[in-house]
This record gives C-alpha cells, sequence and structure tokens, in this order.
C-alpha cells in the first residue's frame, strides 16, 4: 500500500499553530500516515518528545519504521489517552496535541477494509480491523429503527428513511455484505449531485457509528486538560459538522468566563476561582483556495486551536 497517497490538510497551518518548542513534548492522537507526526519530528530537537496513537494496526505498522530515539508509536484508541499514557508520566507535562479527525487515504484505498464506496471490498469499515462489530454484521442484524437513527443522526442523511426500509427489504433475500452492494443500493433512492457521490452521508454515518467516533472525541477532549501544561496547545481538524460542533462546543466550554448576576457581592478573585476557563481560544482556520484545489478532500476541513492556561 502507497502511503503517498495521502496529503495531510492544513499541514503547516497546523504545525504552525502549535507554537513547537524545540524540546517540547507532543502527541499526535491519530499518526494515520505519519504526516504531521514527521513534520512535528522535523522542528523538535535532540531532546524533544513526540508520541503518536492510532487504532489502526496498519497505522501503527507505519509508525513502527520511523527510527527516532524521540519518537514512541502506541496502539489504541485515543479515548484512552490516560490509561496509555500512564507509564510515559504525562501529566501537565505536553506542549502540543494534535487531532486529525475522518479518515487517511491508506484507509479509503484498501480493497479490504471497506471504507469507501468506489472500491469493492468485504463491508468492514472498523479502523481496528479486531475490535467491535463489522459494519456487515451491524447492517444486517440491526433493526430499522436503530439504523435509521445511524443514517440520519450521523449522517444527516435526508432519504434515511426510503435507504432503511430498502436494507430491510434487500437482506431477507441476500446479506449485504459489500461495499458495492451497499452502495449500488443507496444509488437506487439517492438523487446525484454533481461532485457529491449518492452514498457519502451513509457510508460516513456508518463508519462514525461503527467507530464511535464522536464518543471517543468528546471523552478525549475532555481528559486532555489533565496533560497539557501550561501554555500547551491543542489542535483539531475535523472534516464533518458534527465533530466539528464538538470541539467548538468544548472549547467555547473551556474559555468562557461565567455569568455572575449583576452587582452579586463577590469580588474578582472570588469570580476567578468559580470560573471554569482552562483555555484560551486562539484561532479557526480554513483550507486555502489553492490546497482545495490540489486536494479537494480539504474542502470541508476546519482547524481550531486553543491553549490551555492555568487558573
Amino acid at each position: 500500500m502507497n502511503i503517498k497517497l495521502h496529503t495531510p490538510v492544513l499541514l503547516n497551518e497546523t504545525i504552525k499553530s502549535l507554537k513547537i518548542k524545540k524540546n517540547g513534548i507532543y502527541l499526535d492522537g491519530t499518526f494515520g500516515s505519519g504526516g504531521h507526526s514527521k513534520k512535528i519530528l522535523e522542528q523538535i530537537g535532540k531532546n524533544g518528545r513526540l508520541y503518536a496513537i492510532d487504532k489502526d494496526p496498519y497505522a501503527v505498522k507505519i509508525a513502527n519504521k520511523i527510527f527516532d530515539h524521540r519518537f514512541c508509536i502506541i496502539h489504541g484508541n485515543f479515548s484512552n489517552i490516560d490509561i496509555l499514557l500512564k507509564k510515559y508520566h504525562l501529566y501537565k507535562k505536553l506542549d502540543g496535541i494534535i487531532l486529525d479527525l475522518g479518515m487517511s487515504s491508506m484507509q479509503l484505498m484498501s480493497n479490504t477494509r471497506g471504507f469507501s464506496f468506489n472500491i469493492n471490498s468485504p463491508l468492514d469499515m472498523r479502523m481496528n480491523p479486531k475490535q467491535g462489530i463489522s459494519a456487515t454484521k451491524w447492517i444486517n442484524t440491526s433493526n430499522a429503527k436503530n439504523i435509521y437513527y445511524v443514517l440520519k443522526s450521523f449522517g444527516e442523511e435526508k432519504f434515511a428513511k426510503k435507504i432503511t426500509n430498502k436494507i430491510i427489504i434487500t437482506r431477507k433475500t441476500q446479506p449485504i455484505s459489500t461495499t458495492y452492494e451497499l452502495s449500488n443500493l443507496i444509488k437506487s433512492i439517492v438523487p446525484k449531485k454533481k461532485n457529491k457521490h449518492p452514498a457519502t452521508k451513509s457510508f460516513q454515518a456508518i463508519r462514525i457509528f461503527i467507530n464511535q467516533e464522536l464518543q471517543e472525541l468528546q471523552t478525549f477532549l475532555k481528559k486532555t486538560l489533565n496533560f497539557l501544561n501550561n501554555h500547551g496547545r491543542i489542535s483539531v481538524i475535523s472534516f464533518h459538522s458534527l465533530e466539528d460542533r464538538i470541539v467548538k462546543q468544548f472549547i467555547n466550554k473551556y474559555s468562557k468566563k461565567p455569568n455572575i448576576p449583576f452587582n452579586l457581592p463577590i469580588n474578582e478573585n472570588q469570580i476567578h476561582n468559580m470560573s471554569q476557563i482552562k483555555l484560551k481560544k486562539i484561532n479557526r482556520i480554513f483550507p486555502s483556495i489553492e490546497e482545495i484545489k490540489n486536494n479537494f478532500k480539504s474542502r470541508s476541513a476546519i482547524l481550531r486551536t486553543a491553549e490551555f492556561q492555568e487558573k
């Protein structure tokens, strides 16, 4: 598999947002094909350190080819950051954390993983093939209510009801076991749109559900507050409105002052102690027109950065 096929989105902007220190300690929570990690390693000095996490065993194999004493790859779900990093004693020590959500080209181009509607393969969709249930098992055993909920909630698919009904009818005579079978079923219902495959939303929804991506993101973000040092930064690239909403709400929650009623007899120190403020908003960046032209999948990307601040 050629990992050069993957082009990291907002690469330079993300690295710049971290304000990398030569001897800093960093975490890449989604190693993928290693684009961001390699860039960080170029910027840190001999005493710097980079830890990377990925649940995909194929990504871990790629990471294991990086022979650098400053680098450490960890196989696991980034939502378990507290467990995975425990032995490295990184509590309040990270200078920066990066999260690049979504999928890598390595996963999309695979003819065995089931992520792409453009490649016929077994309908699996698990980031870690040894964890959870496959999309095939789920789609052939779940009831109509659950299938509709996933397509509507995670894919925002307005044809969710019709797709669900077609799945239920189809699987009675023949299990849906490949990406083309599911894709063709969806294409028979969803009208074609310019530059957008009819199965895009449904495949995205099922993948998000199978991998519990939104729950993992929420859990991870909250735990990062225990690992960032003072002025440490977290940068997150999202490609889906639901992901971006979670990131935005997280940053807003920990960067806003408490709503104190006017004329309440308390001083500034008391207000400060009541505050949940732990983050400072740094920026929100979108891909340039040039990047979108060169890498069309970047069109929906949003980079949000915040800085941790001790009270």
